[in-house]
């Protein structure tokens, strides 16, 4: 019988955020994840914007999540002797007349905190941009390399063992007042669901409001496109290096396309020549199913009537953004140290969990 103190099932950005944060605290961590090359977290261009959507609304929490993923992405990198989190400026294009004085009506009433650098209403002239109308500078984001970070970390654990590269199976797992059993053969303390989309199959937490949706990216080649800051109109543009960028991405609901489309690819590339008129080559297309949530706030913390099990997920698209600190805080409430913030709470459905069981 293999003993731990909490088993982890998935190991994508919240499961692995989270099992660092417990194996860095002392704690015996086993984590299991069939490791798909194409699970949302390996697809994602990791983009941390603290003003996203046509409305310009600041992201949720932004002022405490952005400066403590930073910090603890940079921690990592020290740690694996990698570059993982880039820090990059975010030149949100105006799109018309209309977009650029509602965004400066906005600014005047400064709901942004200091997230907004400046707001330009002229083309500031980047090599490749085509930006008539001007734009919004953003500060204190960026973008992480989510797949190397995660190789990093899973290369560490098949060295170390405490990660298996193998598909967990709920129906194996008996849980008690004290923990759980999984397969005869494990024993933990306690059991956390970071299964991403895929825990709108798992029989106990199947009654969450989780709404997955897919999302498509492209890798391009774009020799002479600026590469000093992420761009953003309808897409986002991440420079990856050299001529490289990464293009994303796109929303479609279920029912869900067996990997990457032509109409994905299309409408991406479309995207992309409003941006900027330079020719460019498509070198890769990705797509991943993204675990949304209905109010659009993570799950975390415990199930309400099973004491060996908690949930850590639904992040949807702002997953590095949000992992690092709800890791965190459900480290610290699996100690006993803190309580899971209300508006995370999987509290907040239990008139659905009551409805599922009748």
């Amino acid at each position: 019988m293999t003993d731990c103190d909490f088993l982890v099932v998935g190991h994508g950005i919240a499961g692995a955020t989270l099992a660092y944060v417990l194996r860095q605290r002392g704690h015996q961590v086993l984590v299991y994840d069939p490791g798909q090359p194409n699970s949302a977290s390996n697809v994602a261009a990791g983009l941390m914007n603290p003003v996203a959507g046509k409305r310009f609304a600041l992201s949720w929490e932004a002022d405490e999540l952005l400066p403590f993923a930073a910090t603890f992405y940079r921690k990592l990198e020290q740690r694996y002797d990698q570059s993982f989190f880039t820090a990059t400026p975010i030149f949100k294009l105006f799109g018309s007349l209309e977009e650029q004085n509602a965004m400066l009506a906005r600014n005047a009433e400064q709901p942004w905190g200091d997230f907004v650098a400046s707001l330009t209403t002229t083309d500031p002239g980047l090599p490749g941009v085509h930006a008539p109308f001007g734009g919004a500078w953003l500060q204190h984001g960026g973008h992480v390399a989510v797949r190397e970070m995660l190789a990093a970390l899973a290369a560490e654990g098949a060295r170390e063992g405490w990660l298996r590269s193998e598909t967990f199976d709920w129906a194996q797992l008996v849980t008690d007042p004290t923990g759980a059993t999984y397969a005869g053969q494990v024993r933990a303390r306690h059991v956390i669901c970071c299964e991403g989309a895929a825990a709108v199959r798992n029989p106990y937490f199947k009654w969450l409001p989780l709404t997955p949706n897919q999302g498509e990216v492209l890798d391009v080649e774009c020799p002479g496109l600026s590469t000093t800051q992420v761009l953003n109109r309808g897409a986002y543009v991440v420079p990856v290096g050299g001529t490289k960028f990464r293009v994303g991405a796109t929303y479609r609901w279920p029912p869900f396309s067996d990997g990457p489309t032509a109409v994905g690819r299309e409408e991406l590339a479309a995207r992309l020549t409003v941006i900027t008129d330079l020719p460019f080559v498509v070198t890769g297309q990705r797509a991943g199913v993204r675990p949304a949530v209905r109010d659009r706030r993570p799950l975390l913390g415990p199930h309400p009537v099973v004491p060996a099990l908690s949930f850590c997920g639904g992040y949807g698209s702002k997953g590095v953004m949000l992992a690092p600190r709800l890791a965190v805080l459900l480290a610290d409430w699996l100690e006993g140290t803190a309580e899971i913030w209300p508006d995370v709470s999987l509290w907040r459905y239990e008139k659905l969990r009551l409805a599922s069981v009748g």
